[in-house]
């Protein structure tokens, strides 16, 4: 099974996704709608609620909790994208001006409280505390991962154990949720929720690794399109950690000088480049997201094969794939 058979099997369910995110965006303030949806519609993969989907199968749940909670964890992931872009000042977001760059940051800002808000309000009307207490929890944690990443902006001394701890809350733990959420609806036993935890946990690591190594790797098929906003933003992910830790101390200090500034020209970006691929930073990075990838793949062997296990190891592919 591939993403292709994955998508095909869940497309029923991902319609039904779409249609309870519309029901639920609606507000007595048309504004509010007309921000998320600004978002919401521009080729976001569903990715988490498709973890959730999958995860709920898996366990033996097909009924209809699925559609709002699939809700709620993709409410929580567009505001936290509305608040990163206002945080990181950023112009666009999946091709098109990104809302803040639109409405401006106050507005945005709110309309991303109103997405939690709602997701808590979902919640409650489903009412299974040991979900409501899970996403609790997760948020509390995504918020922590926000101002940790805040805090290292442009250190050049973060650490790797900084990295992935900062990954882990802004990233793994919502994944990890809703793989948990899936097994919650289904009533599973304690050890199997916990499994499939543990299988989203690795894949939301993953995940982002991969994500932030593109940013390097587009780089070098076509210099100069959108790549590189992490350097221009000053944040310093797992390749030039890799690299700053080889790296010599003058070639650091450039680097050290790039980040600081947060105004990286190309030429700028070009010069970290080259250093990344010096000193071997990218595949460390994506040999260390494979190596996560297999354990996670390995929390779901207590699983008995069949196509919610199989989609759930396509998906696991498909990360991995990414680097491609």
């Amino acid at each position: 099974m591939d993403m292709t058979d994955v998508l095909r099997r869940y497309e029923p369910d991902l319609k039904q996704v779409e249609e309870h995110l519309g029901r639920y965006l609606h507000s007595e303030v048309p504004f509010i709608p007309q921000v998320i949806n600004h978002l919401i519609t521009s080729g976001g993969k569903r990715f988490r609620p498709l973890m959730l989907l999958a995860s709920a199968d898996l366990c033996g749940y097909r009924g209809e909790r699925r559609y709002p909670l699939s809700a709620v964890i993709e409410f929580i992931h567009t505001a936290t994208l509305l608040h990163d872009d206002v945080v990181d000042g950023a112009e666009t977001r999946r091709g098109k001006p990104s809302a803040n760059n639109v409405w401006g940051n106050a507005a945005v800002v709110l309309v991303g409280d109103f997405l939690y808000s709602r997701s808590f309000t979902l919640m409650t009307r489903d009412g299974d505390l040991a979900i409501i207490k899970l996403i609790s929890e997760t948020t509390n944690t995504m918020a922590e991962g926000e101002v940790f990443q805040l805090l290292k902006c442009g250190d050049v001394g973060i650490t790797e154990e900084d990295y992935f701890t900062l990954i882990e809350k802004k990233t793994a733990v919502l994944i990890a949720a809703a793989c948990a959420v899936g097994a919650l609806m289904a009533g599973a036993a304690s050890d199997r929720v916990e499994s499939l935890r543990a299988f989203g946990h690795a894949m939301g690591l993953a995940f982002q690794l991969t994500d932030d190594t593109l940013d390097y790797v587009a780089a070098e098929k076509e210099f100069g399109k959108a790549i590189g906003m992490d350097i221009k933003e000053g944040k310093i992910t797992l390749p030039l950690i890799r690299t700053l830790a080889r790296c010599s101390a003058s070639e650091k200090e450039t680097i050290r000088g790039i980040v600081e500034r947060k105004q990286a020209t190309d030429e700028d970006i070009k010069s970290v480049f080259g250093l990344i691929g010096k000193y071997d930073g990218i595949p460390y990075a994506l040999d260390r997201a494979r190596a996560i990838i297999a354990e996670g793949k390995a929390r779901l062997a207590p699983f008995r094969d069949g196509e919610a296990k199989a989609a759930l190891m396509a998906m696991a592919d498909f990360i991995a794939e990414r680097t491609l």
